[in-house]
């Protein structure tokens, strides 16, 4: 988890991550940060995010994103 919130602070520092549960419905994420997170994502933990795991649910919070790493990992 600490890694995944280095990440998602780096991308955006203004946004109480820990707190947060509604990163992309609520409009705190857009399109660009989800992009630039997939991406980062991908490199830091050696997973592939797929076009079908690019829903709303997944980005909504880091407890949300780190339930998709784990499952990814599990697969690869």
């Amino acid at each position: 988890m600490e890694e995944l919130m280095e990440i998602l602070e780096e991308l955006r520092p203004d946004v109480d991550f820990a707190a947060e549960k509604s990163l992309v419905t609520g409009g705190i994420l857009d399109s660009f940060d989800i992009i630039s997170l997939v991406g980062n994502l991908n490199d830091a933990f050696d997973i592939t995010i797929r076009p079908a795991n690019l829903v709303p649910e997944n980005f909504n919070s880091a407890e949300a994103m780190l339930a998709l790493i784990e499952k990814l990992q599990e697969e690869e």
